[in-house]
């Protein structure tokens, strides 16, 4: 029997969508775990007071461990541009690609329902935010990705070294894909698009040696996880309700740590893909009152 072993190199990591909550979050572990980090988002703000500020040591460490900039995931130049960038700070080489950006509202807007003909532009920015960018996203990052070396087999990367895990894309989906509130609609259906993607995405990506995950949160509170948050040092547990203990069998509202750990291990599980990972505190095996 072989020995379980983490991968040993530090991997170079983008995540889109990690100016706050939970890519914030998960930019910070990673950079403490020693791995290089290049995260964009379209809250320049947000964006600005991660880079410069919450995680200044990694952004001014000599060699930089972190690199940001902002970006409208409904543009594709900016896109383009973007993972661009990305590549030049890894040196032309993207080991993993967490899919975290997107609109993370699930209702439509002041109170609408689906019946009301103005929710049409806001279903299609759901669409383009949430399912067309994460599929953009890994269009640009593939090239920097693909296994350039090792055994071939027919016309698949074959990866020689069975201690590591190779590169891989982790889309960050919702429990929503599966269960939903009224008025959820657009969100719904762009988080359950994003599980097909995911689906496809790991047997198109097998010939180059990616492997595609996801990670679906349930309620996970971050609002600790922000300029705010740090200003006013406001932290995790005060923000959990008695509701948020009663609807989830864990007895806990969620961590951005709890979606972090499935995401860590999903990058270092070289056997895994095509995979979604549920992460809402067993809520959606709790029928509702």
């Amino acid at each position: 029997m072989g020995s379980i072993q983490p991968d040993p190199a530090p991997k170079r990591v983008v995540i889109a969508g990690g100016a706050q909550g939970i890519g914030r979050a998960l930019a910070r572990v990673l950079l403490e775990t020693g791995h290089w980090v290049y995260i964009f988002d379209i809250n320049e703000g947000e964006l600005n007071h991660t880079v410069d500020t919450h995680l200044k040591q990694y952004t001014n460490a000599d060699p930089p461990k972190l690199r940001a900039n902002v970006c409208d995931m409904r543009d594709e130049k900016a896109i383009k541009t973007t993972i661009a960038n990305a590549s030049q700070f890894f040196q032309h080489n993207i080991d993993v690609l967490v899919n975290m950006g997107g609109i993370s509202t699930p209702q439509w807007k002041e109170g609408a329902t689906m019946e009301d003909e103005a929710t049409l532009g806001q279903w299609r920015a759901f669409m383009d935010t949430n399912l067309t960018a994460p599929f953009i996203i890994s269009q640009c990052c593939i090239p920097y990705m693909k296994i350039q070396e090792g055994t071939t087999k027919g016309d698949k990367a074959t990866a020689q070294d069975l201690s590591l895990a190779g590169p891989c894309i982790i889309h960050i989906g919702s429990f929503r894909a599966h269960q939903s509130d009224p008025n959820q609609e657009g969100y719904a259906a762009s988080k359950a698009g994003l599980l097909g993607l995911m689906q496809a995405m790991s047997i198109s990506c097998e010939r180059w040696g990616i492997r595609v995950n996801l990670v679906a949160p349930g309620r996970i509170k971050v609002a600790h996880e922000s300029k705010q948050g740090d200003e006013e040092g406001k932290g995790w547990e005060e923000q959990v309700s008695e509701g948020d203990i009663d609807m989830h069998p864990v007895n806990r509202a969620g961590r951005p740590a709890d979606v972090i750990e499935a995401v860590m291990y999903l990058m270092n599980a070289g056997f895994v893909t095509g995979v979604d990972i549920t992460v809402d505190g067993g809520a959606l095996r709790k029928k509702n009152k």
